[in-house]
């Protein structure tokens, strides 16, 4: 008889929802040695009631204190707004040995949080999707558009607090891989640094270009022909509150300048060259441009990085938990063994 392992989460826009729909195709195998049960939880009430809607996880509950309650596992997958209202919840309801994966888009602030509220007995494991490249294109974040292979073929990267378990990370790793993804292991101060280029530049990007155009005196006109390209470059403002934006680019914004300022010189070198005409330089940089693109895109496709990279031959997502130690309780019952028999 397959194991239950309960497993809490939190926030359920896109990532959370598809966290709750790959463990459900993971419940659907008959070869999976356990089953999950999943409770949702979120404190946004348009999200919540979306999720209902769907029947995203097994429970769906607005009160996050109950819902995390004596889980195994918890998965924090809110905006940074909302996280210090989620720890505070967990404060007091986390069950010893309990692991809380957290995918806050930004590490530094949420591992200052885990410090303050995180009690000793539990275990952080801070984790950010790179999410299939089927839906590297789609633009969209919300929870209408969740889906169970989001992670498949992805990587999860893994950064886990300095004094976290081994347990506690072979966990996160093989929960990683049942998602899909393949794990990798990242420093956090990288990570922000990181995400300032790849998930802040691009809304930046987008916000401030729908702020100048829906200021010029042609907006009327403009609004009439917007379509995908359009669409994907502003949809940071459809997907996120502006207060989430504003904390994350707020907490990020050493990083977040220094990337803001190299764009800004390619700018001004494309302007210069679109001003006088300069049909070798705007050449030059659309070829170099679409040269290293479709390496990239290749790449990532691929989630291979490496010359000599290989994909590696993982057990299939319905046994990979079994080879992860999960916590010493949470092992046990893992294996199908008790707690005499451990002995």
């Amino acid at each position: 008889m397959a194991k239950t392992i309960t497993v809490t989460i939190i926030g359920l826009d896109r990532t959370g929802s598809s966290v709750a729909l790959a463990l459900r195709r993971c419940n659907r195998s008959k070869r999976a040695p356990q089953h999950f049960e999943v409770r949702g939880a979120d404190p946004r009430p348009g999200i919540l009631e979306t999720a209902k809607r769907a029947g995203i996880c097994d429970r769906i509950e607005r009160n996050l204190a109950s819902a995390a309650r004596d889980r195994d596992i918890v998965v924090l997958a809110l905006p940074l707004p909302e996280q210090g209202q989620a720890w505070q919840a967990l404060t007091g309801n986390l069950q010893p040995g309990a692991v809380v994966l957290d995918m806050a888009q930004l590490k530094a602030p949420a591992a200052r949080l885990a410090q303050e509220h995180l009690p000793e007995d539990a275990h952080l494991v801070q984790v950010t999707p790179v999410v299939n490249a089927r839906y590297l294109f789609d633009g969209v974040d919300d929870a209408d558009h969740a889906a169970e292979d989001l992670f498949d073929d992805g990587n999860m990267l893994l950064m886990p607090a300095p004094d976290c378990s081994r347990a506690a990370v072979e966990l996160a790793s093989d929960f990683s891989t049942l998602l899909g993804a393949t794990p990798h292991f990242m420093d956090a101060l990288e990570h922000d640094i990181l995400s300032a280029a790849t998930v802040d530049l691009p809304a930046l990007l987008g916000v401030a270009s729908f702020h100048c155009l829906s200021h010029s005196p042609g907006w009327n006109d403009l609004q009439r022909l917007t379509n995908p390209p359009f669409g994907r470059l502003t949809h940071q403002l459809f997907d996120r509150h502006p207060d989430d934006l504003r904390d994350q680019w707020l907490h990020n914004r050493e990083p977040l300048l220094r990337w803001l300022d190299d764009l800004l010189v390619t700018l001004q070198q494309a302007r210069g060259a679109l001003a006088d005409g300069d049909r070798d330089a705007l050449e030059a940089l659309l070829t170099g441009a679409e040269e290293e693109y479709s390496a990239w895109i290749n790449r990532r496709s691929n989630n291979r990085w490496d010359a000599d990279e290989r994909k590696s031959d993982l057990p299939s997502p319905s046994s990979m938990l079994m080879s992860g130690l999960m916590g010493d309780f949470l092992s046990r019952r893992m294996r199908g063994s008790d707690n005499e028999e451990e002995r």
